[in-house]
């Protein structure tokens, strides 16, 4: 390709354009800020985890909902109750299958503006290769150059086969599960 022409740099100079917008529509998550945490009750007892490793591959504008996405991928081998024993048992095929499932994924199919910097995010939720439909609310605030997304999801542990066979039984270790998040990202435009 001849630089020097005059097609070619038009070619070229929408190539930049068009690399620069897709550029400006993705935000960047900043993972020192942000945590993904989970609690569970075993025999009534809260017991409260978190995952080390996650990322999130973001493109949102305010302004331009249906075509904003959100992505969330959490590597379920980090997960961590804070005790050696229970974590040596979270990755086995009877929770989360870390061998087989090695990711948990979140996958936004639409988002909806409640107005006061919260939203209603919808999506599929893959834990263990299954698929649940979830609606997330989401609270968007913006400090600087910073903006944190937080929200909380109730989830069925069962609905995604997390603890099997003789943990199937809710009365040591209850369905309910919580999943926490606080997303904090660079690159949102003004709410």
């Amino acid at each position: 390709m001849n630089l020097s022409s005059p097609l070619s740099r038009i070619v070229l100079g929408a190539a930049l354009v068009v690399g620069a917008q897709a550029a400006m529509a993705q935000q960047q998550l900043v993972p020192a800020q942000s945590e993904v945490q989970f609690t569970a009750r075993q025999m009534g007892v809260p017991l409260d985890g978190h995952f080390k490793k996650f990322s999130a591959q973001v493109a949102f504008d305010p302004a331009k909902l249906a075509s904003s996405k959100i992505a969330l991928t959490v590597d379920t081998g980090s997960a961590t109750l804070g005790s050696r024993e229970t974590d040596a048992e979270l990755p086995k095929p009877t929770w989360f299958n870390v061998p087989k499932f090695p990711q948990a994924q979140f996958e936004s199919t639409s988002i909806k503006a409640l107005g006061g910097g919260k939203f209603e995010v919808a999506g599929k939720l893959t834990i263990k290769g299954t698929p649940q439909n979830v609606t997330v609310p989401v609270t968007l605030t913006q400090s600087g150059a910073t903006t944190t997304a937080t929200g909380t999801l109730p989830i069925k542990r069962l609905a995604f086969k997390i603890g099997e066979n003789e943990w199937a039984d809710t009365s040591m270790v209850a369905d309910d599960v919580t999943v926490k998040f606080k997303l904090a990202l660079t690159g949102v435009g003004k709410l």
